[in-house]
């Protein structure tokens, strides 16, 4: 169940980001105190607007320890979403990703624990899961990492591990499935396919699909996702130290997810084929039977749902930018 976080300090790191700042919105909600950390690498103050006069903003890195140091002091509750995502960013450039995603959660972790915060839930991801063929996936099952990414992402899982068993801290893992939703940009060379797809539909342009399409993916709404992140900070002691699937709990392929966007926009995407991108998982859908019965969790917002709320926000961006 949630804690109750009326009057309790609270820390999102990535706060400017897509998920964060709907986590943000959420806390706010529940009248908790929230202290936001972001270097803006990839966040955006835009997300922040609506809000900006209730947070305390702390521009700064996670590679910066005296700063990770200075952002964990007085909190109870640190929700970590800082992170350098995508794929095919870490194998562009893996040295970034893993100093960001490893280094980075390190120095928070050290500085969670020294200043005596009582639970650190942090964003872990379905690519850990690697090459494993078992589906759904399913905790206790990975297979070996596919990209620099994932392996960023598994290391961040066993440091925790290690900070569980030697300090008194509590580190509670969300494995995210391809979490979609508003304000998650379609502009960028990393950007997710939800965007891009939405994108070219309004713009009446061909959808770019890498591969042949027939890799399958189980997306979330964010608002499920935070609704995790609220769980897990509220769960009990023996989750501690572990990973938790968080996903829609229903597997779709590329192309049947352009097919969906296309009926919701109210007109057919025409799919333009590029290579498949190295590093990808081929199929993924999560197991959800741990994460509900340990951590409460159930899906709210299914797919097709989602996607009708997304419609209404990619039109008012891209009208707006017309």
């Amino acid at each position: 169940m949630r804690p109750d976080l009326a009057g309790t300090r609270t820390l999102v790191t990535g706060g400017a980001g897509f998920i964060g700042s709907h986590l943000i919105d959420a806390l706010l909600e529940a009248a908790a105190e929230v202290r936001v950390m972001d270097n803006l690498a990839t966040g955006s103050l835009d997300n922040l607007a609506h809000c900006r006069d209730r947070i305390e903003w702390l521009e700064a890195d996670l590679r910066d320890a005296d700063a990770c140091q200075t952002a964990c002091e007085g909190v109870r509750f640190v929700f970590h979403q800082g992170a350098l995502g995508s794929v095919p960013r870490s194998m562009n450039d893996p040295s970034t990703s893993i100093d960001v995603n490893l280094g980075g959660t390190a120095n928070l972790f050290a500085a969670a624990r020294d200043q005596g915060v009582r639970r650190v839930v942090y964003a872990s991801s379905s690519s850990v899961y690697g090459d494993s063929e078992e589906l759904p996936k399913r905790e206790g099952v990975e297979g070996r990492v596919l990209s620099p990414y994932a392996a960023s992402k598994r290391f961040c899982e066993e440091l925790a591990e290690v900070f569980d068993r030697c300090y008194d801290l509590e580190l509670v893992g969300l494995r995210y499935f391809n979490v979609y939703g508003p304000r998650q940009t379609p502009e960028g060379p990393y950007a997710a396919v939800i965007p891009l797809l939405f994108k070219a539909g309004l713009a009446g342009e061909p959808a770019v699909i890498f591969g042949d399409g027939e890799q399958s993916r189980d997306f979330t709404y964010v608002s499920d996702a935070v609704e995790a992140n609220l769980l897990a900070a509220g769960s009990g002691g023996e989750t501690s130290g572990r990973a938790y699937n968080v996903a829609g709990g229903r597997r779709i392929t590329i192309n049947e997810l352009a097919a969906a966007i296309g009926r919701v926009l109210g007109s057919d995407l025409e799919p333009r084929h590029g290579p498949e991108r190295p590093g990808d998982v081929k199929h993924s859908v999560a197991d959800l039977s741990r994460t509900e019965g340990e951590l409460g969790y159930t899906v709210a917002v299914d797919l097709d749902r989602g996607l009708s709320r997304c419609r209404a926000y990619y039109e008012s961006i891209f009208t707006r930018a017309s």
